[in-house]
């Protein structure tokens, strides 16, 4: 019997953009990257290595050159990309919110996919209240007077309302400071463990890498250099690509969350 099929998978996957002499400039060269149900995947390297290119290739807010990206083993190209949001969520670095309060903005998604509300009341939701450390007393607050912290927990719970299987975050810890960013990589390891989503995390900040992933892939000029469970990546890395862009970026190494 075959093993199953990752969650999220990238299978040769090519991107190029149009440069101002109006030749086509590369971006990511033939990309193999997968994550399976309940795993968290950072991806790290330099500015304008292509990670948040990336992570919008996986719900179709780009479209690759070449290659495939497939959803439990299907090719998310034969679902329509408004059902695939649904399904695979980005997460900005900026936390995204509508005006009103907290209820409304967890209430959007169904609004704009014109279905059933959700029972905010509900055990689903409470389980994503409690999973992201917000309180049910918020909910009739306006999200814009919450901290910049607080605003990231409740977009992402907003992308949790729905039929997600799994989670793109780009950068959602570089604007906050170090207590609330552990506290948000915490959230991200109950998530993934609790409710089997799989997670692709770009970021620039190895820390945070180390407490919350389970493997790392260092992307750099398009390519992936090396890839691997996360403290082997960090502390022995196996190339000498991996290992001159890691002494430009130190870190001290810390436990994992469990």
């Amino acid at each position: 019997m075959s093993p199953p099929a990752p969650l999220l998978a990238a299978r040769a996957v090519t991107f190029s953009r149009q440069a101002d002499a109006g030749q086509r400039q590369p971006v990511l060269q033939a990309t193999d990257l997968q994550v399976d149900s309940g795993e968290i995947l950072a991806v790290v390297g330099p500015s304008g290595s292509g990670k948040s290119t990336l992570l919008r290739l996986f719900n179709r807010l780009l479209e690759p050159d070449s290659g495939q990206i497939l959803l439990a083993g299907q090719d998310i190209r034969t679902l329509p990309p408004p059902v695939l949001r649904t399904r695979v969520p980005l997460v900005a670095q900026k936390p995204f919110l509508f005006s009103g309060t907290v209820r409304s903005n967890l209430q959007m998604p169904a609004r704009l996919r014109r279905t059933a509300l959700p029972d905010i009341d509900g055990s689903d939701i409470q389980q994503i209240l409690e999973l992201c450390q917000l309180s049910p007393s918020w909910l009739d607050r306006d999200a814009h007077k919450l901290s910049i912290g607080q605003q990231q927990r409740v977009c992402v719970a907003r992308s949790l309302v729905g039929p997600c299987q799994a989670l793109l975050l780009d950068e959602p810890t570089s604007a906050l400071d170090r207590p609330t960013a552990d506290q948000l990589a915490q959230t991200f390891r109950q998530l993934a463990r609790q409710r089997g989503l799989a997670m692709i995390l770009v970021t620039h900040d190895l820390r945070i890498s180390e407490r919350c992933a389970d493997r790392l892939a260092i992307l750099l000029d398009g390519a992936v250099v090396e890839e691997g469970p996360a403290d082997q990546v960090l502390h022995h890395p196996a190339t000498d690509a991996a290992r001159r862009f890691l002494s430009t970026e130190p870190v001290q190494k810390e436990a994992a969350i469990e």
